[in-house]
C-alpha cells in the first residue's frame, strides 16, 4: 500500500512540474505578445492556458484519489492538501498570462523599445514560479522562503514601470490609453508574483504544518 502511495505521489510531483512548465511558457509568451502583437503568439498563450486548466483538473483528481484511497496522515496529508491549493494559484497564473496577451493589440509598439521593465518582471515571476514548484517537489523550505523574498523585487519593478510610464507621458512618448494598458499588464505580472508567493507559502505549510500567510498574498486580486 505504501509503495502504491509513493508511486502516486511521485506522479503528482511530475504533473505539478509539468503544470509549472506550462505556466512559465504562458508567461514568457505573453511577454513577447506585448512587444510583437503576433496573433499566433496570442493563440499559443490561449492554448497554454487551456492546458493549465486541464492539468489543474487532472492533478485535483489525483489528489482526491490519494485522500480517499490512501488516507494519508500528518505530513503526507499536508503534502496533498497543499498541492490542491497550489494548483488553484497556478490556474490563476494561466488566466493572467492570457489577460496580458489580450492587451497586446493595444500596446505593441506604443512604447519605445527597451524603455520599460516588463521583460524583467516577466523573467522574475517565471523564476518565482519555477522555484516555488521545485521547492514543493524537493521539500526545500529555504527555496520556498527565497520565493517569498523575491516578491520584493517584483514589487520594485512594478513601481519602476509606473515611473517610466509617467515619464513617457510627460515626454509625449506614449498616449494615455496605451500607458494605462501597459500599467495593467505590469499589474498582471505583479499578481502572478503574488500567486507564486502563495504557492511558496503552501510549500512551507506542507513542510512545517504552519501557514503564516500575509493578508496581502492571500487576498490576491482576481
Amino acid at each position: 500500500m505504501r509503495m502504491e502511495y509513493t508511486a502516486q505521489l511521485e506522479q503528482m510531483h511530475e504533473d505539478l512540474v509539468h503544470m509549472g512548465g506550462l505556466c512559465e511558457q504562458a508567461i514568457t509568451l505573453a511577454a513577447r505578445c506585448l512587444k510583437h502583437c503576433d496573433p499566433d503568439l496570442q493563440q499559443d498563450v490561449g492554448r497554454a492556458d487551456e492546458k493549465i486548466d486541464r492539468a489543474e483538473r487532472d492533478i485535483e483528481n489525483q489528489c482526491l484519489r490519494l485522500l480517499l484511497r490512501q488516507q494519508p496522515v500528518a505530513g503526507d496529508l499536508r503534502k496533498v492538501s497543499a498541492a490542491i491549493k497550489m494548483i488553484s494559484d497556478m490556474e490563476r497564473i494561466g488566466d493572467q498570462a492570457s489577460d496580458i496577451a489580450e492587451l497586446a493589440p493595444y500596446v505593441a509598439g506604443k512604447a519605445p523599445a527597451g524603455s520599460l521593465r516588463l521583460d524583467d518582471m516577466a523573467r522574475a515571476v517565471v523564476r518565482m514560479v519555477t522555484d516555488s514548484v521545485d521547492a514543493f517537489v524537493r521539500d526545500d523550505l529555504t527555496l520556498a522562503r527565497a520565493v517569498m523574498d523575491a516578491d520584493d523585487e517584483v514589487d520594485t519593478l512594478f513601481e519602476q514601470v509606473k515611473e517610466e510610464l509617467m515619464q513617457l507621458i510627460r515626454d509625449g512618448g506614449i498616449d494615455a490609453q496605451a500607458s494605462l494598458d501597459l500599467l495593467m499588464a505590469a499589474k498582471y505580472f505583479e499578481r502572478i508574483g503574488d500567486h507564486a508567493v502563495n504557492i511558496a507559502e503552501w510549500v512551507e505549510y506542507s513542510i512545517t504544518g504552519e501557514h503564516n500567510s500575509s493578508e496581502h498574498h492571500m487576498q490576491v486580486e482576481e
